[in-house]
């Protein structure tokens, strides 16, 4: 049977029958994808980070990250049973996997397991479930966890251990990073660490924060260079489990792109952000700030431009929005970097930009078709 009908009406406009019509309330849109797809597609696209993470820092990265799944699962049945809420039925959504492994790529490797367990404690508790749970929290609740243990914890949220790789030979600009060059004899000055004890180093953002002044572009020479480049991009280099191999974080972004979960223009407009300004005040000023291909390589620009700020819960619903969004996000990062008094500023301007999205999507969203302005009277 036709939809339209077979009369001519209102200047030969084909009208539908009205009793083949169907009166619903919005949304008219629907999609066979649910929550726990959705999520499982993120932890997809999250394991590539994860393998990185446990290749690069060995069996203690793999037990934060089975700490935090456990923990953040754990909380949230808690919440739930505690609440009153269906214990299985919000488990089964895979929203605290998510939170659980994200939580633990953002954490150093090797941290006592009671900094997972806080660290979920607060990203479900206090970045979600008080606000409703999944879909009503204002802010990413990994971030929310992370920024928390940052003020409860920073030395051992600043304990950073060597990559593998970094304490071999070849790698350069060992003291740099307060590693001890194995192809020089073990000296007083240079004590050999005891079996058992942890082997720290620092980040390249670290150094670059402290490094001695220097005229002009000398003074990051020593690890802003296209050899330590190399080692940046590769993995090869101090920082949270997730955040230091590049080419396995470009990996998950192609994925969260090809399953259409991301908006591709929130980590292209933030990277770029920070990448553009960057440039403009080495060019002017190489003795405040290292190269930008330094700030992109390095950190948790990557990790948090691809898989955090895109958070579809906490990230603006309109195209312009989303670049409105992710240059605030670029702009108050490189401000923290070069300027502030911590070496890192990703996490930070996520939640601040987070704060602003309902008056973003308020100015940038789509006005519906028909919609008139109503005059003020």
């Amino acid at each position: 049977m036709s939809l339209f009908t077979n009369k001519k009406e209102n200047g030969g406009i084909r009208l539908p029958d009205a009793k083949n019509l169907v009166l619903s309330s919005s949304p008219h849109l629907s999609s066979s994808a649910d929550e726990s797809r959705i999520m499982i597609y993120v932890i997809i696209s999250l394991l590539p980070a994860a393998a990185a993470g446990i290749w690069f820092f060995g069996a203690p990265a793999l037990r934060v990250i089975l700490y935090s799944l456990v923990f953040c699962i754990l909380a949230e049945a808690v919440w739930c049973f505690i609440a009153g809420k269906p214990v299985w039925r919000t488990i089964s959504d895979c929203s605290a996997a998510v939170t659980g492994l994200l939580l633990a790529l953002n954490l150093p490797p090797g941290v006592p397991f009671y900094v997972p367990l806080i660290g979920a404690i607060l990203a479900i508790w206090l970045g979600k479930q008080i606000y409703g749970g999944l879909g009503n929290n204002p802010f990413n609740p990994v971030l929310v966890g992370r920024v928390g243990l940052l003020i409860a914890l920073p030395a051992l949220m600043t304990t950073w251990t060597p990559a593998r790789g970094m304490e071999d030979a070849s790698y350069p600009q060992h003291h740099a990073f307060g590693l001890t060059d194995p192809s020089k004899p073990v000296t007083k000055a240079t004590p050999q660490k005891a079996e058992g004890e942890l082997v720290t180093c620092a980040t390249p953002l670290g150094v670059a924060s402290t490094a001695v002044a220097k005229p002009g572009k000398y003074r990051f020479r020593k690890i802003d260079n296209p050899k330590m480049w190399k080692q940046y991009f590769i993995g090869r280099q101090g920082g949270c489990i997730g955040e230091t191999c590049a080419p396995a974080l470009l990996l998950g972004g192609i994925l969260l792109v090809l399953f259409n979960l991301i908006n591709w223009r929130v980590p292209l407009y933030f990277a770029g952000t920070v990448g553009v300004l960057t440039a403009i005040i080495h060019y002017f000023a190489p003795q405040v700030t290292p190269t930008p291909i330094f700030h992109l390589l390095t950190g948790g620009l990557l990790l948090g431009a691809i898989f955090m700020a895109t958070d579809m819960v906490t990230s603006p619903i309109s195209g312009t929005g989303c670049v409105i969004f992710a240059i605030g996000c670029g702009v108050i990062t490189t401000v923290i970097r070069i300027w502030g008094n911590y070496p890192e500023g990703v996490s930070f301007s996520i939640l601040f930009m987070n704060a602003l999205v309902p008056l973003i999507d308020r100015w940038f969203v789509k006005r519906p078709f028909g919609y008139t302005r109503r005059k003020e009277v």
